[in-house]
């Protein structure tokens, strides 16, 4: 696998390694060794997929309040999306500070997002599905989230036709750095 840094300390694009044949390819997607020594959480507790009917489909900016605060590496298996991270570390250098990045069927680049970090998405096909590797258990307690569109971090999202969001992600407060504790 590459590993590639972005912007923001800790979180990372990993894409794979591809050897091909004339039967296609096969690749290593995920190596808890690998990434430990990187200091990337390997742990894995669970495994989810969200699939968006439509282009456009907004979800985010979510996040786990500790003691829950989870890592992912999210890989898009059908379609395509724009894939948004958010620093929300206090005292990190980057705090407040995002990076997008497009994942798509064909590209075959997962994001890693780690713990202190909210997480996005805008779908840019109809029909794409997204699928999360977690280190910990969901915790519905302690599911938490800041507005995608917030002035706090300024992302840039593709242009949409039509947003398509939840009531839940529409609605998060203007930002206040205060409420995030890690």
């Amino acid at each position: 696998m590459i590993f590639v840094p972005t912007l923001l300390d800790g979180a990372w694009v990993v894409e794979p390694e591809p050897v091909e044949d004339e039967r296609g390819f096969f690749a290593r997607t995920w190596c808890a060794d690998e990434f430990r020594a990187r200091g990337l959480d390997p742990a894995l507790a669970q495994c989810s997929v969200s699939f968006n009917r439509r282009r456009g489909t907004l979800r985010g900016m979510h996040f786990q309040a500790a003691p829950h605060a989870e890592a992912k590496l999210v890989r898009c298996t059908r379609g395509a999306l724009w894939d948004v991270v958010v620093d929300l570390r206090p005292g990190s250098p980057t705090f407040t500070r995002w990076f997008g990045v497009e994942l798509t069927a064909d590209n075959h680049r997962a994001l890693y997002v780690p713990q202190g970090f909210a997480h996005g998405f805008q779908t840019l096909a109809d029909d794409t599905e997204v699928f999360y590797q977690i280190s910990v258990p969901y915790a519905p307690g302690a599911g938490r989230g800041v507005r995608w569109d917030d002035p706090a971090f300024g992302i840039r999202w593709p242009h949409a036709d039509a947003r398509i969001l939840s009531d839940r992600d529409r609605a998060y407060p203007d930002f206040d750095p205060a409420c995030v504790s890690w």
